[in-house]
């Protein structure tokens, strides 16, 4: 939803909408896609939001509902794939930029389990606190060494992982002297 609206022209018709919508909103939030679940299913059940799009800008919204549905809710669709990679042609139409999450989405995608409901919030949450922690370290820029550093953050914290290599850190006695 972020990259959807951060990529809307902030003069066109479709982010006017988007300010009648949520007045209660500031207009920073507005221009940062900050959104939560509620306001987000409301706008997906709006239809005069979605008269005020443009032709790219109404098959990207398309393609993000259908995601929504097909992949992130109680059920994954047998097409998952296709949808999310409708998505990123859709949004990289619009002009969107692929942020760290969208970009872990779409190469991560078999790893995500058959039923995406029953995460709990907990995980999701750490998820962003995590990708919150790695946009500071690396300043806002995103490239695979930060992709990179994230993943084996991820690995050296399960503490159940055996490694294979083992440490050839040698220890030295000090001899005292007597």
């Amino acid at each position: 939803m972020k990259q959807f609206v951060k990529a809307l022209d902030k003069d066109g018709a479709c982010f006017d909408c988007l300010c009648k919508v949520f007045p209660g909103l500031s207009i920073e939030k507005l221009k940062a896609g900050i959104f939560d679940g509620p306001q987000m299913r409301k706008l997906i059940q709006d239809q005069v939001f979605l008269s005020h799009m443009t032709e790219v800008e109404t098959a990207a919204w398309h393609s993000f509902v259908a995601v929504v549905k097909g992949f992130l809710g109680n059920t994954k669709a047998s097409n998952y794939v296709d949808l999310v990679e409708v998505k990123l042609t859709n949004f990289q139409a619009l002009g969107s930029r692929m942020s760290i999450k969208v970009h872990y989405l779409f190469s991560h995608l078999d790893c995500f389990p058959e039923n995406l409901g029953n995460m709990s919030e907990e995980q999701g949450e750490r998820f962003h606190q995590d990708i919150k922690l790695m946009e500071e370290r690396y300043q806002g820029r995103w490239d695979t060494h930060m992709m990179a550093d994230y993943c084996w953050c991820l690995m050296r914290s399960c503490l159940q992982q055996h490694y294979r290599r083992k440490s050839y850190k040698r220890t030295f006695l000090q001899m005292t002297l007597s």
